[in-house]
């Protein structure tokens, strides 16, 4: 039923223009042409992420976006880094961390979170 349909990741923000400043300069997201009152619509890659005005912004406690960079995580922990973009630290079991990269295997992992708490993930090989 759903299994060939696109998915949009919505997370909730306390202030749009906050939210504005990092998506774009931070993270370097487009916005898509057009206004969504109270929101903000962003392309990466093939997936849509909706950012709205919210009052329970920031209260997952889990990840809300996992980004598939592939080769590119090292580089792109580094260019966040480098902007300031803080990236969390987790205890995972059966992980050791290279820095801000959690290391499992061959997947090598990094999260950090927008100014509202959303947890984002850096997810690559």
């Amino acid at each position: 039923m759903l299994g060939g349909k696109e998915a949009t990741a919505s997370l909730g923000v306390k202030n749009i223009d906050v939210a504005r400043r990092f998506y774009e300069g931070m993270l370097g997201l487009k916005k898509l042409p057009g206004d969504e009152p109270g929101a903000l619509v962003y392309k990466g890659g093939s997936s849509t992420i909706l950012i709205y005005a919210s009052q329970y912004a920031g209260t997952n406690k889990a990840t809300a976006v996992t980004w598939d960079v592939g080769k590119d995580v090292d580089g792109i922990v580094k260019a966040l880094g480098a902007k300031g973009v803080t990236f969390e630290k987790y205890d995972v079991p059966g992980t050791t961390r290279q820095g801000d990269i959690h290391v499992q295997g061959e997947r090598r992992l990094a999260w950090f979170k927008d100014p509202d708490g959303n947890i984002h993930a850096l997810l690559g090989k």
